[in-house]
């Protein structure tokens, strides 16, 4: 399927991102950069591939790349923890526009990016909210998602539930003679 481009517009335009005009028209902010990141085919192929065939959140299958960009890096490790929350934030609406137009759809679970430094409640410390473990410094949590369809592959716990049946005879002879 091909990649799918999501612009200014588009993002104003949707219900979610309206409400992120702030870093949208905030020149400090790099959120042009942030959709020329996204508008790329092969990124969106690793998102798709997350959830499909690794079972993370889509984010977790581009996101030590989005991190090392250099200029939102910079602004996450250099701003105020309420700016970087927002830009964080508006990634995630670019993230579920992008899964959503891919013919995906949210399960309303997040799934983990990371583990939190120890912080201080209400720390206002510019770069003070990264992890200290996981698959990503900068973002905690991300939206799981399943495919429109229903096609994808049965979890490993369902795929458990569904191999484990009853004993076979064999082991219950093996368990009642004690070995």
């Amino acid at each position: 399927m091909p990649g799918v481009n999501i612009t200014r517009d588009d993002f104003l335009q949707d219900r979610q991102g309206r409400t992120f005009a702030d870093v949208l028209n905030d020149p400090e902010q790099p959120f042009a950069d942030v959709l020329e990141f996204f508008n790329d085919e092969a990124r969106q192929r690793r998102m798709e591939e997350s959830e499909l065939h690794h079972d993370r959140p889509a984010l977790a299958g581009v996101v030590r790349e989005l991190e090392t960009q250099p200029s939102i890096d910079s602004f996450l490790s250099s701003q105020h923890p309420q700016r970087t929350k927002r830009l964080r934030q508006a990634v995630g609406v670019v993230v579920r526009m992008i899964m959503e137009r891919l013919g995906w759809k949210k399960t309303g679970k997040k799934g983990s990016l990371g583990v939190r430094a120890k912080v201080a409640p209400r720390t206002a410390l510019p770069g003070a909210y990264h992890n200290t473990g996981g698959l990503a410094f900068w973002f905690l949590r991300a939206e799981r998602y399943e495919r429109r369809d229903g096609v994808s592959y049965p979890s490993v716990r369902a795929r458990a539930r569904k191999f484990e049946g009853p004993p076979s005879p064999r082991s219950s002879a093996n368990s009642a003679a004690g070995g």
